[in-house]
């Protein structure tokens, strides 16, 4: 959350010279509502299916570059799915998300102690994002600029 994960995806996208998509954007514009709305209304195992479906639906039909939501990776299908894809990983400190988001804005899983609830989902997920990560690419103290280029050459691509 707070990453960058789209900035950085559409900058790859324009180096690259292909498409971006945003699986986040698909489910909202699917089921025309925000997805702090999705949690809210039908809880978070409702999303994570929307969400399976979409990532599964994007890679079937995207060729691009393809920015996942933060808890995509939770699925073992969607882990699945990703292998052999190249998949770079962005990654962050604490002290990085609190300045870049404030940790106060409309994330559902971070409602109520932010920072700590952020640190417990990154532990829970960390090893995840490693396992189906080409290359860990942080993003601290960087500019959208310099993560798209250390990006670029983790994954030793040239720019279109």
């Amino acid at each position: 959350m707070g990453v960058g994960k789209s900035t950085i995806g559409e900058l790859l996208a324009e180096r690259l010279g292909v498409g971006y998509r945003d699986t986040d954007e698909d489910i909202v514009a699917a089921e025309g509502r925000a997805i702090a709305d999705i949690f809210v209304e039908d809880g978070e195992p409702a999303f994570r299916v929307l969400e399976k479906q979409a990532v599964c639906r994007a890679l079937a039909e995207h060729e691009g570059v393809l920015a996942l939501g933060g808890g995509a990776i939770l699925d073992a299908d969607t882990r699945a799915l990703l292998a052999g894809q190249r998949v770079v990983y962005l990654s962050m400190d604490v002290e990085e998300a609190v300045r870049r988001t404030g940790l106060n804005a409309a994330r559902p899983l971070l409602a109520v102690n932010p920072r700590k609830q952020w640190r417990e989902l990154m532990e829970a997920r960390r090893h995840l994002y490693e396992e189906v990560a080409t290359a860990v690419v942080p993003t601290d103290g960087r500019t959208p600029e310099e993560v798209t280029r250390a990006a670029l050459d983790a994954l030793e691509l040239k720019e279109a």
